[in-house]
């Protein structure tokens, strides 16, 4: 069924302009993911600020820490990626190495921080889930993932986000993402006293 899935997915490539569409998808929408969990740090919202930032600092950790699973998982399972496995049926269409493709980290890291997010935030982690699910049928689109690597990825990724945002460590990693925004908060006010006006030290009259 995995395989059939990803005939089916796989076979849609070979038009334009859905493969540049798909390729930038595959490769790059993952950074896009990424700026905007750092706007959703960085920005002075009016509303929400404090929930946006914890929102952010637990997808990093979320992300961070579901990315560390894929090592060992990977390697246990050593599934082949499906250009190596077929490569006279699947059709690549970036660059890749020829390494295990089970489970996929793009799809871990990105449904890890949009999962994370939307327990924070609904409404920047919907945004985050849409570009997820966006990322993981690109991947199978573009011919380096089956649907199942895809998925078990995506589930490892939300499963570590739902565990992290248990009480006990919901309570650490919220201190942890406050303590980060106190320190963000001392260095804009500094950098903003540092770029006020300054008055001219009086001095001695010309003669």
């Amino acid at each position: 069924m995995d395989y059939s899935l990803f005939k089916d997915v796989n076979g849609l490539s070979g038009s334009q302009p859905f493969d540049s569409i798909f390729k930038f998808a595959a490769n790059d929408l993952i950074y896009v993911v990424v700026l905007v969990v750092a706007l959703a740090f960085l920005v002075p919202w009016r509303s929400r600020r404090l929930e946006r930032r914890r929102g952010a600092v637990a997808a990093t950790v979320s992300a961070a820490l579901a990315l560390l699973l894929v090592i060992p998982i990977s390697d246990a399972v050593d599934r082949a990626r499906p250009f190596v496995a077929h490569p006279h049926v699947a059709h690549r269409l970036i660059a890749h190495a020829r390494d295990a493709g089970f489970p996929s980290d793009h799809a871990t890291g990105a449904f890890a921080i949009a999962t994370a997010m939307l327990l924070f935030d609904p409404i920047i982690g919907a945004l985050l889930l849409v570009l997820a699910a966006i990322v993981i049928f690109a991947r199978v689109y573009v011919g380096v993932h089956y649907p199942g690597d895809v998925i078990g990825g995506a589930l490892l990724g939300a499963a570590v986000a739902l565990l992290l945002y248990l009480p006990p460590l919901r309570r650490l990693l919220t201190r942890f993402a406050d303590l980060c925004g106190a320190l963000l908060d001392a260095v804009l006010r500094r950098a903003t006293r540092g770029a006020g006006p300054t008055r001219d030290r009086p001095g001695r009259a010309p003669a």
